[in-house]
């Protein structure tokens, strides 16, 4: 008899697949999806759960090379200073990108599976997640050329030769929202001839043609690894850009709010305690819409509240402050506004 749990989940992931991908095998590709996760061995019921959070919850976010003591990994020092100077006061960690990469502080990332060797391996993410609530970036919308998936695309190998999104200079890009002032479009020569990649955030950083169920499928087995690493706060780096048309502003697209859900379904079905936080930073009203209905993110990040600290303590004026909080609904239950 199917597990009615298991029933309920394949029936949300093929709706979710369907609004995405209308043209796919949504059968084949759900039970992909799942199988990625470990969803055809055990699924685990989230339940109605108000949240895994309270005030009590406290980040601290460093890079993995903050603290050094040669020649132990820096990934280790960290965690002794973590237990040395901090235990008690912060519970969680977002350790910023430490995986290889070419630019960007990490964000033009080499390898999603790989721990930056200058930094330590997996054995000391482990370390830290069993003693911390650790947070790590999933870097969903771009990569370094240097990755091996950009290095296929240009060579016409899998995988990766259909990852990335690809676009003509002929084509209406006036509406596309960005913030760079960089050319979008990068010039490349592959096995195949000319191509033009599209490029959100500046040329060492490419980005993923999400319209290919195959480059979804690849980062449902980047967050099954990163779970099973005791990572259980997933940072979606970015993740308003991910789906593109050529014609519209290609941010914050349906298919993206999907993809979140999607992710979500999978991730809190394989964990409960697994957590995702949309790095979208947009103006408010479309930032609060990536809560969508308590099924999409858990958390988002609060952007206009540093700066408004800032000019109230500079000011020794508040109203601009209390202005903005005025026009902040309440978090619906089981969602949060990520304060930093």
């Amino acid at each position: 008899m199917t597990d009615p749990v298991l029933q309920a989940l394949q029936h949300r992931v093929l709706n979710h697949l369907k609004a995405i991908y209308p043209d796919a095998n949504h059968s084949k590709l759900t039970l992909e999806c799942l199988r990625l996760m470990g969803l055809d061995k055990e699924v685990k019921n989230p339940g109605r759960q108000p949240g895994h959070w309270d005030q009590r919850d406290t980040f601290v976010i460093v890079y993995g090379d903050t603290f050094v003591d040669p020649p132990q990994h820096p990934l280790h020092v960290l965690n002794r200073f973590l237990d040395e100077h901090l235990q008690g006061s912060v519970n969680s960690v977002h350790i910023l990108p430490f995986f290889p990469w070419s630019s960007d502080d990490g964000f033009a990332v080499i390898n999603n599976k790989q721990v930056n060797d200058h930094l330590g391996d997996w054995h000391d993410i482990k370390d830290i997640s069993g003693h911390y609530r650790l947070m790590a970036d999933v870097v969903i919308n771009h990569c370094s050329p240097d990755n091996q998936w950009f290095k296929n695309f240009i060579e016409g190998k899998d995988p990766g030769s259909d990852y990335f999104f690809t676009a003509s200079p002929n084509d209406d890009l006036s509406q596309v929202v960005r913030p760079r002032t960089s050319e979008l479009l990068k010039k490349v020569q592959t096995r195949d001839g000319e191509r033009y990649v599209w490029c959100t955030f500046g040329h060492d950083q490419v980005d993923f043609d999400f319209s290919n169920p195959q480059v979804l499928l690849e980062f449902i087995k980047i967050l099954r690894l990163y779970l099973d690493q005791g990572i259980t706060v997933f940072r979606l780096d970015a993740v308003a850009f991910i789906w593109k048309e050529v014609g519209t502003d290609c941010l914050n697209l349906p298919q993206t709010h999907e993809i979140v859900r999607l992710l979500r379904a999978l991730l809190e079905h394989a964990n409960p305690d697994a957590i995702i936080i949309t790095e979208t930073n947009i103006p408010k009203r479309e930032n609060l819409t990536y809560f969508g209905n308590a099924n999409e993110a858990h958390g988002i990040y609060n952007f206009s509240l540093p700066p408004l600290l800032v000019h109230t303590l500079l000011s020794g004026d508040c109203s601009h402050l209390k202005s903005w909080l005025m026009t902040m609904p309440p978090a619906q239950l089981g969602t949060f506004y990520f304060n930093f």
